[in-house]
This record gives C-alpha cells, sequence and structure tokens, in this order.
C-alpha cells in the first residue's frame, strides 16, 4: 500500500526531526501567546468590574491597581515571548524548507543520473525539469508557510475549544456546534480537489517540456517559419493549464461563502446565550468579554481552513510526483568487481548478444564479436543495423537480453559501474558540449587536467589551431549545446575530450563525419598516435576512416556478415566492396 505524501516527507526528513519538533513547540507557542489578548481582556474587565473578588485578587493580590499594573506586565512578557517565539519558528522552518528542498533536489537528480537510458526515451526532459525544479520550490512555499499556518490552526482550535469548556460548557457546545459540518465539507472539498492539482502539476509539467524543446529548436522554428504554429501551441499547453487551474479555483473558493453561515451561527448562539448567563447571574462580565472576543478565534480560522488545505494539496501534488520518481528502481545496478585504470588490458568480447529496444524488433541477434587487446576495429553497416547499439551496450546504458560482454574475461555487469565507464572514452556521433568555455569541454571528465595536458589533446585532435583563432581562445564561451561552434568544430572538441581521459579503450562513433576532408585526412594522422597501446573500436559510413583498421566487420541486420582487413573485404566483393566503389567513385 501506498504511503500518504505527507507520511512520505516525514520518513525521509527523519534526520532532522530535532529540528521539526523544534519548528513544530515554536509555531504552537506563538499561536497560544497570539490568543492571549482576548483572555487578558477578560481579566482587566474582571479586574475592574469585580476589583477585590476578581480572578487576580483570588490570587492574593488585593489592589485593584496593583493588579492591573501586574496584568500590564504580564501583557508586556506575552508580548515579548511571542515575538520571540515567531522568530524561532519562521526561522526553523524556512531553513528546514531551505534544507530539504536542496537535498531532496540533489537527492532526486542522483536517482535519476542513475536510471538507465531507456527511462529518459519515454520520459520528456521538460517533465523532469518540472519536477526537480517547480514542485520541489513548491515543497519549500509549503514548509515556509503552510506548515505553520496548519499548525497555527490545530492549535488554535484545540485551545479556544477547550477554554470553552472549562468557562462556560454550556454554552460550548452551541458555539462548537457548526465544526462538525465545516470539517465535513472541508475534507470532501479537498477529497475533489487533490485530483484537480494532479492534473495541475503534470499539465505544468507538459508545459516545461514544450518550452524546453521549442527553446532549444529555435533555429529550426524561424528556418521553417513556424513561429505562428509554435506560438498556438504553447498557447493551447497554457490554456489547458489556465483551465484546469480554473477548475481547481473554482473549488476552492466555494468554500469560504458556503461555511461562512455556519461560522455566523456560532458566533450568534454565542453572543446569545453568553449575554442571557451574564443577565442572569450565572456568567461573570468579564468571561463574557472573552468568550465574544475569542467565539471569532474559534470559528474564523475554519474560513482560512480552505486555503490551509489549498496549500497542502498543491504541495502533497508535488510530493507525489517527487517521490514517485525517487521511487523508480534503477533497473541497471552496479557490480562488485573493481577494475583499476592501471590494470585494464582493453581486451573485449561480445559473446551471443541479443538486444532489442522496448517495443521493437532484435537490434542484434545472437552477434559474437572478439576485440583483441590494443587493436584498431572498424565497424561498418547501413543506419539501424546496431553498430552504435554495440557501444551503448558495452558502456552499459542498456542491458543485454541474452549473452553477455566481458572486458579482460570479467562479464561487465560484475564491474563496478563507474570503474567500467572510466576506462571507456566514448566520442559520439551527437556530440554535447556544456555551456562553458572550451577547456572547460576538453576537460570534462578529466578536471584535474592541466593548461599544457589540455592544449596537447587539442593538437593531437586538429583542434589547437581553430581554438586559438576564437576570441578568447581556450576560455571562448562555447553556448548552450555548443552551438556557437560548427560541427566539425564540436567533433574535435569532443575527441580532445576522450584523448585527455587517456582510456584503455576508445570508442570512435562516427567520430570524423563532420569534418572536412583536411580536417579528416589530419585526424587520420594522429590516429596512429591516439590509439596507441589502447583498444580502438572506430564505427563510420565514411570507410576513409577505418581502412587501416586491423579488423573491420561489416554488420547488417544485427549480424556480423563479412569480416577482414580492408583489402581482405574489397576481395570478397560484398556490402563493403559496394560501399568503398560508391564513396571512392570506382
Amino acid at each position: 500500500m501506498r504511503q500518504l505524501p505527507l507520511l512520505r516527507l516525514l520518513r525521509y526528513a527523519k534526520p532532522y526531526r530535532f529540528q521539526i519538533w523544534g519548528a513544530i513547540l515554536c509555531s504552537i507557542c506563538r499561536t497560544l501567546l497570539d490568543l492571549a489578548p482576548p483572555y487578558l481582556i477578560g481579566v482587566a474587565v474582571d479586574v475592574v468590574v469585580e476589583r477585590e473578588t476578581s480572578l487576580i485578587a483570588r490570587l492574593g493580590i488585593q489592589d485593584p491597581l496593583t493588579q492591573l499594573l501586574v496584568l500590564s506586565l504580564l501583557t508586556i512578557a506575552t508580548w515579548g515571548l511571542e515575538s520571540l517565539s515567531q522568530y524561532g519558528a519562521d526561522k526553523l522552518w524556512r531553513n528546514l524548507a531551505q534544507t530539504l528542498q536542496h537535498e531532496l533536489r540533489v537527492d532526486t537528480y542522483n536517482h535519476l543520473q542513475a536510471l538507465e537510458l531507456a527511462y529518459f526515451e519515454d520520459r520528456s526532459t521538460g517533465t523532469l525539469v518540472s519536477i526537480l525544479n517547480d514542485d520541489i520550490n513548491q515543497l519549500e512555499r509549503f514548509l515556509n508557510f503552510g506548515a505553520q499556518d496548519l499548525l497555527s490552526f490545530c492549535t488554535r482550535v484545540f485551545a479556544v475549544g477547550f477554554s470553552f469548556v472549562l468557562l462556560a460548557p454550556g454554552i460550548a457546545w452551541f458555539a462548537m456546534l457548526p465544526i462538525p459540518f465545516i470539517l465535513w465539507g472541508t475534507f470532501a472539498f479537498q477529497f475533489r480537489l487533490a485530483p484537480r492539482y494532479d492534473a495541475v502539476r503534470d499539465q505544468a509539467g507538459l508545459i516545461s517540456d514544450r518550452l524546453s524543446n521549442n527553446l532549444s529548436g529555435i533555429a529550426t522554428i524561424k528556418s521553417f517559419t513556424a513561429e505562428t504554429y509554435e506560438s498556438d501551441r504553447v498557447y493551447q499547453e497554457s490554456d489547458v493549464y489556465r483551465r484546469n487551474n480554473g477548475r481547481a479555483i473554482a473549488l476552492s473558493v466555494a468554500f469560504q461563502p458556503v461555511f461562512r453561515f455556519f461560522i455566523l451561527l456560532g458566533f450568534v448562539l454565542t453572543l446569545y446565550l453568553g449575554g442571557r448567563e451574564v443577565l442572569q447571574g450565572r456568567l461573570s462580565v468579564g468571561t463574557y468579554g472573552f468568550m465574544v472576543f475569542i467565539v471569532q478565534d474559534l470559528l474564523w480560522p475554519f474560513t482560512e481552513l480552505s486555503e490551509i488545505m489549498d496549500e497542502y494539496q498543491r504541495a502533497m501534488a508535488s510530493i507525489r510526483r517527487v517521490m514517485g520518481l525517487l521511487d523508480t528502481p534503477t533497473a541497471m545496478p552496479s557490480g562488485h568487481h573493481r577494475l583499476p585504470l592501471t590494470t585494464v588490458r582493453g581486451d573485449v568480447q561480445f559473446e551471443k548478444i541479443t538486444f532489442a529496444y522496448r517495443d521493437r524488433n532484435p537490434v542484434l541477434n545472437n552477434l559474437s564479436l572478439q576485440l583483441p587487446a590494443e587493436a584498431t576495429i572498424g565497424i561498418v553497416g547501413a543506419t539501424g543495423s546496431g553498430k552504435s547499439t554495440l557501444v551503448k551496450l558495452l558502456l552499459r546504458f542498456y542491458e543485454v537480453q541474452s549473452g553477455r560482454i566481458l572486458i579482460d574475461g570479467i562479464d561487465t555487469r560484475d564491474l563496478n559501474l563507474l570503474d567500467l565507464r572510466k576506462c571507456i572514452g566514448w566520442v559520439s556521433q551527437d556530440v554535447f558540449l556544456f555551456h562553458g568555455t572550451v577547456a572547460e569541454n576538453i576537460a570534462y571528465g578529466s578536471f584535474d587536467a592541466s593548461r599544457e595536458q589540455i592544449v596537447h589533446a587539442a593538437k593531437l585532435a586538429e583542434a589547437h589551431e581553430f581554438i586559438e583563432q576564437l576570441p578568447q581562445g581556450y576560455q571562448t564561451i562555447v553556448g548552450e549545446r555548443g552551438q556557437k561552434l560548427s560541427g566539425g568544430q564540436r567533433q574535435r572538441i569532443a575527441i580532445a575530450r576522450a584523448i585527455l581521459k587517456d582510456p584503455p579503450i576508445l570508442i570512435l562513433d562516427e567520430a570524423t563525419s563532420a569534418v572536412d576532408n583536411e580536417t579528416e585526412a589530419a585526424i587520420q594522422k594522429s590516429l596512429s598516435k591516439i590509439t596507441q597501446n589502447r583498444t580502438t573500436i572506430a564505427i563510420a559510413h565514411r570507410l576513409s576512416t577505418i581502412r587501416h583498421s586491423d579488423r573491420i566487420y561489416v554488420i547488417d541486420k544485427g549480424e556480423i556478415v563479412e569480416q577482414g582487413k580492408h583489402e581482405e573485404l574489397l576481395a570478397l566483393d560484398g556490402i563493403y566492396a559496394s560501399l568503398w566503389r560508391v564513396q571512392s567513385g570506382i
């Protein structure tokens, strides 16, 4: 059975239970002290009317002026303590909100990073960003204000109700008569509100996704003059959000007018019945004055209950989404076998591998492949033949359905996941650069690299010359996803990044597809240095990139159909030879 969101939050916040209890106690004390003025007014009336027989007089202070002086000092102390407890409550709750917000966001992000790539294929980036940002911020707002309001309401109702029963039990029941109806109505309203706020949060994620996609693809939107079309789509998503919020608002704002009548009934009954008791001598004037003042503190908070519960439901809808993400199991558990980088030889084996993406036909079918240590292996094949999938399986971005992958004779599923990926350098065909400087992007993953090491890696990748010509050289900001650079420049920086990592196994997945022929020729010259003393897997459409490989494998429909050196494959006059003739113009 799934736990309530609030219970999940409290369990998550267990390390801060002492801070939580301190904040709760400060909030309760502040509320109780805030209720003191009506009591003090009642006592003051009692002193003025009853004098030597007043409540304070019964404590041993007979002089009315002295009684008023004591009452004045008590009032000052009450106000001072209230201010102090309010300071404590605000500080504790707000610091708790910041701490939980920070830790929940970091824990959720770390859990997100641990999920396999298949999870991200089924979810939009905007929705995930909405959970990490908007939903966790909603929790902060609730802890800053909503939690205190909820505690204040409960404390106020309990304290005032107890006082009524203690001082005038005969009238108290009439004053509290509307409360069961109000409570029943409140929970009935909230039961209907919860799914409406869930819909609001879900739609907020869709809007975030739409905006994220559009901003990432702004160049495509402009080139196809699709601004009006995209503006309409944003309008439609935003309008759905507005209407979902409208349905929630329509229900939440109906609460106060409906239940105001019940509050009025309780106030009038107290006013009339209490006055009658005073006239008949069964109730003191001071007590009656106190009751008339305090009855509003008993009943009026119920008009704010809808707003408190409204804030609560918004927060719980967000918590459900955050905890739902945290509950997502990591389908890619790390092995326990350590693989120190200095001990890796780089021998790679694929043994009878079968793999299919979710709800698709197998991409690889019973494929076996031997990659000797320190060899340079070329892999070619048509688009969709499974070349890049091999790489992703080696990195354990996905798990094989059958068969196994070995590095130095050890099943990758048994290896520590960080050790596995540290020993592999990957240059993807879809290069991703982070918003930052050129130097920061080259040193990504090798964060302690010196300036000289960064420059050396850039020279090997034939990137140094163009970097030096940039406005700020290695300190030039590349923009989001490297948008200020050309495709070829981005690829050369990605190659430099992999070289700087200095891994025992290097993967070049279409690593020169976006560079010109001259740059490719220069990189080819460097490859003899780059691939020394390491296992290199080069995936390419341009066969000139891999023609000098120690062995070339041709994959078609998830199976190896040809293998050999460049000259041997040409002699076979098969798929490879056909591709070579097309590309070389023979």
